[in-house]
C-alpha cells in the first residue's frame, strides 16, 4: 500500500494546497457539523458551535505547534534541538509539526473561554464536541499516510504495511539495509481506525443512553479512550519522543486517562442531576448569551 496522491493538491503561483491540510478540514468541520446537530438537544443553540470553533481552531493550532516544537523525536525528526537553533522555522506550520495532545489542551482552553464568556456549562460544550473531535481525528490521520510519515517499523510480512520512499524513511531505516519493498506498520491507519470506532461508541451512548449521562460523561469517554488506544500504538512508533522508559505520548496518555477517569467518579458520586425542563433542555443549560 502507497499513497495514490501527491501531498499536493493543488498550486496557486507560490500557494501550494496540501492534502494534509485539506483532510484535517474536512475533519474539523464534519465533527463540526455532528455538534451543531447535537447541540439542540443539549438546550444550547447550533450557532455556538459555529462561533466558538474559531476559538478552538486557533488555540488547537497554537497548542498542537508548541508540542511539536519543545518534543524531541528520535529518528531525525524536528524538535526543540531544531527550533531554538532556527526559531523563525517555528512558524512554517505548513511544513508539517502539530501535536495532537496539545491540540486538545489547547481546544479544550477554547471551549473553556468560550464558555466563560458566553456564560454557557463548560462540561455539556465539551461532550457536544468530543464525538467529532474523534470523528476529525479519524478523518485528518489520512493525511499522515498520504506524506508518509508517523508510520511504525517492519511489519516484516509480505502483504501487510506501507511502503515508504526514501525521501520520508527515518535515519533507522535507510534503503541501504530496507529495500524499497519494505513495508512499514501503518500507525496512521491504525489510529484512525481507534478513533472512528471511538466516535461511533461516543454517538451512540450520547443517542441511545442520553437519560444515563451526566454532564462530562462522554467528554470523559474520550479521553480516557482516546488516550487508551494511544498508549498501545505509541509501541509502534519509533520516532517517539522518549521521556524515560516510555514517549512522552504515553506519559499524556495516562495523565489523560485519569483525568477522564476522576471526571467519570466525580461526576457520579453525587445525586443525579435536575431532570429535563418541559422543553426538553436541560436546566441551567442556558441556549443564549443572556445570563
Amino acid at each position: 500500500m502507497t499513497p495514490p496522491v501527491d501531498p499536493v493538491l493543488l498550486r496557486i503561483g507560490p500557494i501550494a494546497i496540501q492534502w494534509y491540510g485539506v483532510l484535517i478540514t474536512i475533519g474539523i468541520l464534519l465533527g463540526a457539523v455532528y455538534a451543531a446537530r447535537q447541540a439542540p438537544r443539549q438546550g444550547i443553540q447550533p450557532d455556538h458551535v459555529w462561533n466558538g470553533l474559531v476559538v478552538v481552531i486557533i488555540l488547537g493550532i497554537i497548542g498542537a505547534r508548541l508540542y511539536h516544537v519543545f518534543s524531541s523525536p528520535q529518528g531525525g525528526g524536528l524538535g526543540w534541538e531544531w527550533y531554538r537553533q532556527h526559531p523563525l522555522d517555528i512558524l512554517k506550520i505548513w511544513q508539517g509539526g502539530l501535536g495532537i495532545y496539545g491540540a486538545i489542551i489547547g481546544g479544550i482552553l477554547g471551549v473553556a473561554l468560550y464558555a466563560w464568556r458566553h456564560k454557557l456549562p463548560l462540561l455539556t460544550l465539551l461532550d457536544l464536541g468530543a464525538p467529532g473531535l474523534a470523528l476529525g481525528q479519524a478523518i485528518g490521520r489520512w493525511g499522515n499516510f498520504i506524506n508518509q510519515e508517523l508510520y511504525g517499523p517492519p511489519t516484516g510480512s509480505s502483504w501487510w504495511g506501507v511502503k515508504i520512499d526514501a525521501a520520508h524513511r527515518l535515519e533507522m531505516y535507510p534503503i541501504s539495509q530496507y529495500p524499497p519493498d519494505t513495508l512499514f506498520h501503518p500507525t496512521f491507519l491504525y489510529e484512525s481506525l481507534w478513533c472512528l470506532m471511538l466516535f461511533l461508541v461516543l454517538a451512540y451512548l450520547a443517542k441511545k443512553r442520553a437519560d444515563r449521562l451526566r454532564d462530562g460523561d462522554i467528554f470523559g469517554g474520550y479521553i480516557v479512550g482516546y488516550a487508551l488506544g494511544r498508549f498501545w500504538i505509541e509501541f509502534f512508533r519509533p520516532d517517539a519522543w522518549m521521556l524515560g522508559p516510555l514517549a512522552a505520548a504515553q506519559w499524556f496518555g495516562l495523565a489523560m486517562a485519569l483525568v477522564g477517569v476522576a471526571l467519570l467518579l466525580l461526576r457520579h458520586r453525587g445525586p443525579a442531576a435536575p431532570a429535563e425542563s418541559a422543553n426538553g433542555e436541560k436546566a441551567g443549560n442556558g441556549g443564549t448569551d443572556e445570563p
